[in-house]
């Protein structure tokens, strides 16, 4: 098949997306198909050599580099005469515009098949207080939390009510960003120290999460076409899972299968299979949770197009029961295929 991997983007996981996207078209290439590396956000420029490209993932974009690319370079680069012969598209994006179903919609518009969630539930699992509702109708337990839009970024009374109502210990992140990007853990309830987390925050999204911080266990559960992988437990060192710790090699240990009781994971794969289905996903995902103190996880999202370089959480989980990375793809490539002939025999 001619595949079309498109990675890069415009979000701040773009150095992120772009490892990925090296390591599928290297997959894809080992198992006879003839892979593209495509970068949308690079217009009619978005053609990349994979063979020679190194990425960098240990760092975030610039503002100002991130600037430089604009939205219409992606209908540019789809709209380009080469994706006439693309059979399908494995999509490797994350964050804005690549994860929240405006890159399936143009691609949708192209008629071109494409791996992983389609429109509405890519857009929903984006919108962390959105899908975080979702959840608690379907049963789920979440993190107690409000949104903030950007009328109180800088209200200090209303930065002390939340406080008064989440406790000391918060969690701020913005509403529509991956990789912990712009997160900020308040240790202490500080008001100054939450303002600033806050506006922080707003600096990646016009909406900001505020959470009472669960403490516990982080596990993560990886599910392919709604069956679920095994629960992967995630331990950094000196820190939590933030940017430098979950792109830094050494800095956080994993554990898969996660020794946890055998019921508590039963149970966090049943969760995360209410969740995917709760958002109407396809395809590949990962539901991240908390595991408290009494051993209930706490879904914290859902990350419809997770990180996907041979050494990532989903990959790991699947590598964990003799799927590797070649494989994965494969299979994720096949859902993508069986959905869209589904689609389009009616």
């Amino acid at each position: 098949m001619n595949i079309a991997v498109l990675c890069g983007g415009i979000s701040t996981e773009r150095n992120v997306s772009l490892a990925g996207g090296k390591a599928v078209c290297l997959a894809l290439k080992a198992l006879g198909h003839f892979p593209l590396m495509i970068d949308p956000a690079k217009g009619t420029s978005c053609l990349i050599n994979f063979e020679t490209f190194t990425p960098e993932t240990n760092v975030t974009p610039t503002k100002e580099e991130l600037m430089q690319l604009k939205p219409r370079n992606l209908m540019e680069c789809l709209s380009m005469p080469i994706f006439n012969q693309i059979d399908l598209a494995f999509i490797v994006l994350h964050g804005k515009y690549g994860e929240d179903g405006v890159i399936q919609a143009l691609l949708e518009a192209r008629g071109i098949p494409y791996t992983g969630s389609e429109v509405k539930a890519s857009a929903l699992a984006m919108d962390k207080n959105t899908s975080k509702l979702i959840f608690a109708a379907a049963g789920l337990q979440v993190a107690q939390g409000y949104p903030i839009r950007q009328e109180n970024f800088n209200n200090t009374e209303y930065h002390q009510a939340l406080k008064a109502e989440l406790g000391n210990k918060i969690v701020v992140k913005p509403n529509d960003q991956g990789s912990s990007v712009g997160v900020t853990i308040i240790e202490n309830g500080n008001i100054d120290d939450l303002g600033n987390a806050i506006r922080t925050a707003g600096l990646y999204s016009e909406t900001v999460v505020v959470e009472r911080f669960i403490p516990g266990r982080e596990i993560t559960v990886g599910l392919i076409n709604g069956q679920t992988l095994p629960v992967v437990e995630i331990a950094p060192e000196g820190g939590w899972y933030d940017f430098k710790h979950k792109y830094t090699h050494g800095h956080t240990g994993y554990q898969c299968p996660a020794a946890i009781p055998e019921d508590v994971a039963e149970f966090a794969m049943n969760c995360a299979r209410t969740a995917y289905f709760a958002l109407g996903c396809d395809g590949f995902a990962r539901a991240d949770f908390r595991l408290n103190e009494d051993n209930v996880p706490i879904i914290i999202e859902m990350n419809t197009i997770p990180g996907f370089t041979d050494s990532s959480l989903v990959p790991m989980a699947a590598k964990s029961i003799g799927i590797e990375f070649p494989e994965l793809c494969q299979r994720i490539i096949n859902v993508a295929v069986e959905k869209y002939n589904k689609r389009n025999a009616k």
